[in-house]
């Protein structure tokens, strides 16, 4: 048998080509593939744009008529008193920062302060809810027709800030102080504890009289309600009331829950609205009673609520350091207060962002996760919406008020102090907190309002998005010479801040760290009493 070379010798041939071109290949460079790297926003256009976005469920979707804030997205004529509180403290800032013409915040306010003086009010207070084109009353429950003392606090802490932010010597500016003085001192707070029994009442109404019977007691959101009932100049209730009815019960915790002695409140210290809404405007670095400090009680409520999310939680409902807060917001089910150990998957965005000023690198760490990850199921015209449930694959599509204002307020809180600083300037405000006894604190040398992560010992610091320095505070007992430096682990000084200065007792806000590289630091500080330090990380 004979067989023919020629498809040999073409194969050959073919093979010879390849290994040539093969080679040929080998001598050249391959081209560079650079992946694409999605730009970072800063956190500062990140918080300017959720703190705008937000703002807008006050400013645009107001309503037409009375300029009060809706309930809810798709509420209508529904208006509600609480909300538009809050959205009076976000109106302000709005203005401060220049994203609402001031001449026009100012005819808003004063339209919105001549429907309240019109609107139906039960000895001073208005209701819950509201008709935003009459002022009448919408029942908030079958026998909750009537006067809501809380709601009206919240409003008038809303008012208050704007009288003591809008000074300008105009007629309109004076016109709007005038009848925010005269809305707020026509509210009767004595007549909620005129039952003889020297407690606090929530409700009242002409038809149910005091059917609902809900004494304001225990830790709670109503700090505000107790604080405005004592500094009324006109209507003021008894010191006693407070100590009787808001502190007997239910007050005191003591119990290390996830690592942290919570002083005051209910186990797990409750939904996060709890360290919020009556400190839109109260500034929990400047209170202290016997009870607690303030602040203190209100950071480790948030890291405790955290820790819960973290460590604690099923493991099915997806919570992550980029995933964490529970208050009260809608739900798959319904609507719910969810707190640690009664919860059900369900993140409120409120929760964390609006405890930015007690935890800003965590709370920064839940809104670049909310508003990059899930921003296409999360946020819209508004901000974000009311609430998420991982697990469940739910996300709620209304925006509440009461959940929308903390925040841009608490926000702004953290970013400038604005709003505290305001609120703080009210002489009658100042009388109420002396009633009920809570003071300015005087603490220890060292570093303030610093509570370091239990698990890890460190002091979380974010970079402040608008000085692009870290900042802290340092308080000063007794007066001295004091050195202040930033040290690597190693121990070697990276920054010396202070350098054997001269210190009078005080508090000294202080900023660091511009061109210093994110990682592990101690800040020390020495005086010839003794040093005090605290291990950072600068994030």
């Amino acid at each position: 048998m004979t067989y023919s070379r020629q498809p040999y010798l073409y194969l050959l041939f073919i093979i010879t080509l390849i290994s040539c071109k093969a080679k040929e290949e080998e001598n050249v460079t391959p081209p560079v593939i650079t992946p694409e790297i999605a730009p970072v926003t800063p956190d500062k256009e990140i918080l300017d744009e959720v703190q705008q976005a937000t703002l807008q469920y006050f400013w645009e979707y107001a309503h037409p008529v009375s300029a009060m804030a809706r309930e809810r997205t798709g509420s209508g004529d529904l208006v509600t008193s609480g909300g538009t509180g809050f959205g009076i403290s976000a109106l302000v800032v709005g203005v401060n920062r220049g994203w609402i013409n001031r001449a026009e915040a100012v005819d808003r306010l004063t339209k919105m302060c001549e429907f309240l003086k019109n609107a139906d009010r039960f000895h001073g207070a208005w209701s819950h809810w509201l008709d935003g084109n009459t002022g009448k009353a919408i029942a908030f429950s079958p026998n909750d027709n009537g006067g809501d003392l809380v709601e009206t606090s919240f409003l008038i802490n809303g008012l208050l800030t704007a009288r003591t932010y809008f000074t300008g010597a105009d007629a309109k500016e004076t016109e709007l102080r005038n009848k925010i003085t005269q809305l707020w001192e026509t509210v009767e707070w004595d007549w909620y504890a005129s039952r003889g029994d020297n407690q606090l009442y929530w409700h009242w109404s002409p038809d149910y009289n005091w059917e609902m019977n809900m004494a304001i007691r225990g830790w709670n959101e109503c700090l505000i309600t107790y604080i405005l009932a004592l500094s009324s100049p006109t209507h003021a209730m008894s010191p006693a009331v407070y100590q009787n009815t808001f502190q007997a019960s239910g007050f005191v915790n003591g119990q290390p829950l996830e690592g942290y002695l919570l002083p005051i409140g209910p186990s797990y210290g409750g939904p996060l609205f709890f360290a919020h809404y009556s400190f839109l405007g109260l500034d929990p670095r400047q209170m202290q009673d016997q009870y607690t400090f303030y602040w203190e009680q209100n950071v480790k409520h948030t890291l405790i609520n955290r820790a819960y999310c973290l460590f604690a939680a099923p493991k099915n409902y997806g919570y992550h350091a980029g995933l964490w807060g529970l208050t009260a917001s809608d739900d798959p089910d319904g609507y719910k207060a969810h707190q640690p150990m009664d919860d059900n998957g369900t993140v409120s965005p409120t929760a964390a962002i609006s405890s930015m000023p007690y935890t800003p690198y965590y709370s920064m760490q839940v809104l670049r996760h909310l508003y990059t990850t899930l921003n296409k199921q999360l946020y819209g015209s508004y901000g974000f919406y009311d609430a998420y449930n991982k697990s469940r694959g739910w996300v709620a599509k209304d925006y509440l008020a009461i959940d929308q204002g903390p925040i841009v307020v608490m926000i702004e809180n953290y970013r400038s102090g604005l709003l505290w600083s305001l609120f703080h300037q009210i002489p009658e405000v100042q009388n109420g907190l002396t009633k009920a006894n809570i003071k300015q604190p005087n603490p220890e040398t060292g570093f303030y309002l610093a509570i370091p992560e239990i698990r890890s010992g460190l002091y979380d610091l974010l970079k402040h998005p608008d000085q692009n320095k870290y900042p802290i505070d340092v308080s000063i007992k007794d007066a001295g010479g004091f050195t202040l430096t930033l040290e690597k682990e190693n121990g070697s000084v990276t920054e010396n801040i202070w350098q054997e200065e001269q210190k009078a007792p005080g508090l000294y806000p202080i900023t660091f760290g511009e061109n210093v590289p994110a990682g592990k630091y101690t800040l020390r500080l020495s005086s010839l009493a003794g040093e005090n330090k605290l291990v950072v990380y600068l994030h």
